[in-house]
């Protein structure tokens, strides 16, 4: 059974001073880093983990992201309550909470069907309702476009036409751009309907995105 304590309430308390610190201001994202048990993420064995500004290994080759990326990466896109937001990799579930804290219209997908499945069901355990789906995510989800926000919780060779052309008129995608060492975050804006303005922040390592418009999974 799923428990929160004092303690794990303290420990987070501990961890939003510290992404605080590292530069994180919009408040609404600093309450859902510090309202959100990350150690429902973590198998007994790891709890100590949990609220350590750093990622973890969630199997799959895949790994929750750490706290103060998933808070940089959502402070970039600039939320608003009414915005509907795609997600391209679910990966726990953790960032996909985090948006949920601020819009409930999230839509997210997942490419590896083990961790889909998890998701799915932590999700129910959770009564969380975020939009699921399985499948490619570097594709975007055409049949749900456009988007006010769409985030990529993965690295990407280049940044996807198809992820560009699913966003709203004056809409953000925040991506991280690179080879399999290291990216640079990048902030994009629609401004028309084939005018986008660009924007480069901070170095990250993400795992890296796979599908047709990504690092393909067979190469």
């Amino acid at each position: 059974m799923l428990h929160d304590s004092y303690k794990h309430k303290g420990m987070r308390k501990g961890l939003v001073k510290l992404i605080r610190d590292k530069g994180i201001r919009d408040e609404r994202v600093l309450d859902a880093i510090g309202t959100i048990p990350r150690h429902y993420f973590f198998d007994k064995a790891f709890l100590e983990h949990a609220y350590q500004d750093k990622a973890f290994p969630i199997g799959e080759g895949q790994t929750i992201s750490q706290p103060y990326t998933v808070a940089y990466q959502t402070e970039l896109l600039e939320l608003k309550e009414t915005d509907k937001v795609l997600e391209i990799g679910t990966g726990s579930g953790y960032q996909c909470w985090v948006l949920l804290q601020i819009t409930p219209q999230v839509y997210t997908i997942e490419y590896n069907q083990v961790l889909y499945q998890k998701a799915v069901k932590f999700f129910e355990i959770m009564h969380l309702q975020p939009h699921t789906f399985l499948g490619d995510g570097s594709q975007g989800l055409p049949q749900h476009a456009p988007y006010d926000k769409i985030l990529v919780t993965a690295g990407a060779p280049v940044i996807p036409k198809t992820l560009l052309n699913q966003l709203k008129i004056g809409g953000i995608l925040v991506i991280p751009v690179g080879d399999a060492t290291v990216q640079k975050m990048m902030r994009v804006v629609r401004v028309d309907h084939d005018e986008f303005t660009r924007e480069e922040f901070s170095n990250f390592k993400f795992v890296p995105l796979l599908g047709k418009s990504g690092w393909n999974a067979s190469s």
